[in-house]
Order: structure tokens, then sequence, then C-alpha cells
């Protein structure tokens, strides 16, 4: 009888329950149920809507019985840096706020009263975005103190949902340490750093590494979905599951992980905290097996799928790839500058970058993409040179991963701007990832360089050459 193993992969704009099972010695995806993500503005407030993410979790889950396949394991993978507090009852004190929301605006500076942003980054070698859970929690201790002394726990998005499958709370490690609060020389909290900033340490629970048994399903939850399933912690941050199925063991790989962020770095064995690191923007992401994923976050195709809701056009992604291809605008603007965060018109914002640099100003629809894309080719072009320079190694081939991979324009840019060659898919990494932990939990896989070798011959993967 064959074995069905689900990943539930939440991300931004959308999530997706996939299937998997295995034949031949290949992994087979399934794609059974879809549903619509974003942030809901509740009184001027970005928030997530937790509550019908739960139901939609439900309902793929329903879908897997009414189709009669039903998984021996899942897990959640989702975003970072956000999560939920809860009281002694298990209730949600205040909104789930989401990262885009306005509300970090200052912490920084309200954190570096009592710790500098260099002794944070030395403590936790996670680089400063201004939407990380540490710069979140001074945001509630100025605004709602009343949430942090009632807060019995927190728990990341994916743990939140992982708990109201089981009843089960769980800090899983990948996802923790993306909140600049874990420790990487202890791979835990560091609840020095956390009782000095005044956030209730009793709330932070030990932290789970991947592979962990969570439980199985509530009574309530079994009766509601028709069956009972073993929830594993899978890497709960998409990267770290997306890195996972990368598909080459070397050592030596650079991956972006492309989706709506861009996330471009090499796993390593240990942690680089130094001021070299920080200056440069990288971070060390918690990965699978105590693995650094050292990286840097890049804008990515956010900026492409806000500019698509923006255009009086209804474009598929390929078509708005085809125009911006026949292109010639040079004019390129910087990824990662915050004012690409979340502008009101993201059309305005790289119109005014370029206004204000004193290039070119795109207008058409294949003018702002192909900016777009040539930014972000650049900008991955940028990184791999810091990367060699820090790591004093060279590489050859970049790894892209991820729903990214199938912008074939895009990789063609990343090949030219990088000088590399470009290996492009699978593009649902993330979901393979998840799925990679729960076999290699229930033994199909002996160790992660034979799950790689597994993906490598299950999946196409496209390779782009440089322009000679």
């Amino acid at each position: 009888m064959e074995k069905y193993y689900l990943a539930i992969d939440i991300g931004a704009s959308s999530g997706r329950h996939m299937l998997a099972s295995m034949k031949d010695g290949r992994m087979q995806l399934e794609e059974v149920y879809r549903f619509p993500n974003g942030m809901d503005n509740k009184n001027g407030t970005l928030c997530w809507d937790v509550e019908r993410l739960f139901t939609e979790i439900k309902n793929g889950l329903k879908k897997c019985k009414e189709i009669g396949k039903i998984p021996v394991s899942m897990g959640i993978d989702t975003w970072g840096v956000d999560y939920v507090l809860l009281d002694k009852d298990n209730k949600i004190l205040g909104d789930t706020v989401g990262y885009r929301d306005s509300r970090t605006e200052g912490m920084d500076e309200k954190v570096y009263e009592t710790i500098s942003q260099n002794d944070l980054y030395a403590r936790t070698g996670i680089q400063k975005q201004i939407f990380n859970t540490v710069y979140q929690l001074m945001a509630v201790k100025e605004s709602h103190p009343e949430y942090l002394e009632q807060a019995e726990s927190i728990l990341m998005i994916p743990d939140y949902f992982h708990f109201l499958l089981t009843g089960v709370k769980k800090n899983e490690y990948t996802n923790a340490t993306t909140g600049q609060l874990i420790s990487p020389k202890t791979n835990d909290w560091d609840y020095e750093l956390i009782d000095m900033l005044g956030y209730n340490s009793r709330m932070f629970q030990p932290v789970s590494m991947p592979g962990t048994v969570v439980g199985e399903f509530t009574k309530e939850v079994q009766d509601e979905v028709g069956f009972n399933c073993t929830v594993v912690l899978p890497a709960t941050h998409d990267t770290g599951s997306a890195v996972l199925a990368v598909p080459t063991n070397d050592d030596d790989a650079v991956y972006i992980s492309s989706g709506t962020w861009s996330l471009m770095g090499i796993e390593r064995k240990e942690a680089d905290c130094s001021m070299e690191s920080m200056k440069a923007n990288f971070t060390n992401e918690g990965g699978y097996d105590h693995r650094f994923r050292y990286l840097k976050n890049i804008m990515g195709l956010w900026m492409i799928q806000s500019v698509k809701k923006e255009f009086t056009e209804d474009l598929s992604f390929a078509e708005i790839c085809e125009m911006a291809s026949k292109e010639t605008i040079s004019s390129i603007v910087d990824c990662n500058d915050d004012c690409f965060l979340a502008p009101e018109s993201m059309i305005e914002a790289v119109q005014k970058f370029c206004r204000d640099t004193n290039q070119q100003v795109p207008e058409t629809v294949g003018e702002i993409s192909s900016v777009i894309y040539n930014s972000l080719a650049k900008c991955y072009g940028d990184t791999v040179e810091e990367i060699e320079n820090i790591t004093g190694k060279n590489y050859s081939t970049i790894y892209v991963v991820g729903g990214g991979s199938n912008a074939g324009y895009l990789n063609e840019l990343t090949a030219k701007y990088t000088g590399r060659k470009v290996s492009a898919g699978p593009s649902e990494a993330t979901a393979i990832g998840n799925i990679i932990v729960q076999l290699l939990h229930d033994g199909v896989f002996a160790d992660l360089p034979e799950a790689r070798n597994c993906v490598k011959e299950s999946f196409d993967v496209k390779m782009y050459e440089p322009a000679k």
C-alpha cells in the first residue's frame, strides 16, 4: 500500500497541500489543495487571519480524506519572524500582526538602548531586518506591555498551527532563529538577552529540531477531518525547507531560494558573527541538523508580484517576463532599499528611485518589469562576489530553487550578471524539503545526501550558461 507524506506550505500570498509518495526510488509530488493568503488591514494594522488559515489547513486535510490519500505524517512550514502570544487559556493576546506592518518603526533604537546593534549581531548572527521578532516584541512592550506580562507562551506561526492540530507546543529551531533571539552557540533561546530586553523569558519554551515528533491529531481534529496523522516538525521556516531540496551535495554550492523573497547564500557548519559579515548584511539562520544558512535577504519577486497587481492588463508572469525581455532600458534600482518593502505603489517607488538617481524612468509594463528583473540579477551578482570575498572560495554554479526557478528570463539574467552557470529547479523546493525531513524521520532516506540525490533524480532541473 502506497504511503503518503503531506507538506502544508504557506507563503505570504498563498498556501498549498502537497502530497508526496515514493515510486521506484523517486519522489512523486501532487498538489491536492490551494488557498489564498495575505495580510488584512485591520484598523490600520496589517494582520494575518490565523483563524481562516487554520480552517484552510483543515479543508486541505479533508481533501486528502476525500481522494483516499491519507498521509502517515505531515508538517507545516511558513515565512519567518511572525508569532502569536498565548495567555494561560491559550487564547491569542492582541492581533496577529504581520511583518510588513509599520509598528516596528523606531523600535531598533529602543532595542539599542539596551544592546548595541554590533553586540546584538555578535550574539545572534542574524542580520538586521526591522521586522525581526526582536523588534516586534519591543513594539508590543511599548504599546501593550500587558500582553507580554500575560503571555504564557510564544509560538511562531507554524508552531501555532501544529499546536492547534495536536494540543502540543513546540518551538521549532529554524523559524525561531529568524527572530534574532537565538544563540548560534547553544542553538537555543538567548535567555540572558531576552531578560535584558524585558521580554518575559518564561514564555519561551526550549527549542526543538526538525524531525521531532510533535504528536498526533487531537480527537476534535480527527473527528473533523476524518483521520489521524503524526505531525513531524519540518524545517518550519520555508527557506529552511527549500534549502534541503537544493539538488547537489557540493558543500561549496551557492543557492537562491527564489520566491516573494530571494534568499541567497551557502550552507555552513558554523555561524559567522563577525563585524565583516554584519557590514555585508549577511545572516546566519538555522538549518537542518544544526547547519547554518549563511545568506542575504533580497527583496525578491515581491516587487514583480506588486507591480503585476497594479498593471491595468491582467498579465501572467510569463507574459510579463516576455515583455521585459524585449526592452533595452538600462536603469537599475537597489532591490534592498526599504522604499520597496511595503510601498503604496511599487510602480511609483521604482520610478521615483530612478528619477532620484538620474536614470531613465520606466513607463511601460515592459520597461518597469525589465528594470526589476535586471536589478534583481545585478543584486545576485553583487551578492555572490560578497560571499566569495568573505569565504575565500570560488563558486561556479548557482542553484535556483522555488517558484522563481520558473522565471526563465530572470535565470538568463542571473547567469549574465553573475557570470556563472545557473541550475534552475525544483520549483516546489519548500514542499519537497518539508517532506524530506518526514522521509528521513520515517527511515526512507539514510541521510540528507541520499535525499538530495533523490531530488536530483526526481525533478526537472534546467541549466543556463553565462554568455561567452
